[in-house]
């Protein structure tokens, strides 16, 4: 009986609302969102993505022209930043008094248009919170009848070196499920006293067709050239491996601020030549199927997709250990190698483990395509709606 209504819980059309800092700002919780939200729509949910306010000047993600969901971004422009009132002379400041007053008229006015939504939504609706900042104008909105999901795509130790910490604390202790991205950083925020946490990894973004056949003589590296995902330390690390390995060449894609400064860093380091930037790529599966060896060198992650990517293509990766999600995705030494955070030697002597050994890499590689499986669209829509249908007794 208990799991014929669970059927019909599960196979019930939702509303579910994907609310995120930005609909279309580049990164990775915007490729997840619409990921998402495309799978849901496929199954046969209603599913609309708000975004709070638009995204930055050249951090635009271009949408696909054939969504099949609706999305809303609530501001025209960022609304106006302001300091916290402190002392008596921050409080008597009659200007940040002004600029405070402006942004929480502004916020509740952008929250109501978040409840005319809500309110438009069928008996079991959901809103999905995927940055806790939006969460603040969730807060605000009417979310009665709806079940409100809150989520933190990062690890517990980064979020915890950061303001969002407090955040999360503040703005999900009441919501109907907290969600991390592994069990490991669940527990540790259960024992910050919440008891409404669960976890849900990410989906594999794609399985292709065929996979790499590793024969390239080539290392890629793909995301942001940003401090956090320490292109740095792989530059350091390939300078070791580089002149062992001459035939060989470091594939780095994507772009970012960042990107002057390590151009100029391979070049101190010797390693230009041997060293291929990019730029952004819009055939990930392409890119990785030129490869043979995948390299992670982030100083933190939360369940990256970059790593599930490689290993859906049969790439083993090379990584460092900096989050619970990594080592959910990478078994070490079965599907991929891990080095301790930071540890730039050991890291380097996986990449050059890897390079050296093809039949090694082959016996990686078909382990990682196989071993990902776990987290296919499939695997994980089905856990979302499972959670669904729980929170919804």
């Amino acid at each position: 009986m208990e799991t014929s209504v669970n059927k019909r819980y599960e196979d019930q059309p939702r509303d579910i609302f994907f609310v995120s800092n930005s609909v279309n700002e580049m990164g990775g919780i915007t490729s997840w969102s619409h990921q998402m939200a495309r799978l849901f729509s496929e199954r046969g949910h209603r599913v609309h993505v708000i975004g709070i306010v638009p995204p930055p000047e050249g951090r635009v993600h271009e949408l696909a022209d054939d969504i099949p969901y609706h999305t809303t971004t609530l501001y025209a422009q960022h609304p106006p930043t302001v300091r916290p009132a402190r002392g008596i002379k921050g409080r008597l400041n009659v200007v940040e008094q002004r600029r405070r007053a402006a942004r929480e008229a502004g916020m509740h006015e952008q929250a109501a248009k978040m409840t005319a939504l809500f309110r438009a939504a069928r008996p079991g609706g959901v809103v999905i919170v995927t940055q806790v900042w939006a969460m603040e104008w969730v807060t605000l909105a009417d979310t009665a009848g709806l079940k409100v999901i809150g989520m933190s795509h990062e690890s517990f130790a980064t979020c915890r070196k950061s303001s969002r910490f407090e955040r999360v604390k503040r703005f999900y202790k009441d919501v109907d499920r907290m969600l991390p991205l592994t069990r490991e950083d669940a527990d540790l925020w259960i024992r910050q006293r919440m008891d409404n946490v669960g976890f849900m990894p990410n989906p594999l973004p794609f399985f292709p067709d065929v996979p790499s056949d590793r024969s390239a003589r080539c290392v890629v590296s793909i995301g942001r050239l940003h401090e956090e995902k320490g292109v740095d330390l792989l530059l350091e690390a390939w300078a070791q491996v580089a002149p062992r390995h001459p035939d060989w060449t470091l594939r780095i894609y994507g772009s970012g601020e960042e990107e002057d400064a390590l151009r100029k860093q391979a070049a101190e380091l010797g390693v230009a030549d041997s060293v291929a930037w990019m730029g952004r790529t819009g055939d990930v599966p392409g890119a990785l199927r030129e490869s043979a060896v995948f390299a992670l060198s982030s100083r933190g992650e939360g369940f990256p997709l970059a790593p599930m990517e490689a290993m859906a293509t049969g790439v083993p990766c090379v990584a460092f250990d900096v989050a619970p999600g990594v080592h959910e995705i990478i078994t070490d030494g079965e599907d991929g190698l891990l080095a301790p955070p930071g540890n730039i030697t050991e890291f380097a002597r996986h990449l050059d483990t890897l390079i050296s050994d093809k039949e090694l890499r082959d016996a990686m590689g078909t382990a990682a395509r196989e071993n990902i499986q776990r987290f296919s669209a499939e695997e994980i829509v089905a856990r979302w709606e499972g959670l669904f249908a729980l929170v919804e007794r």
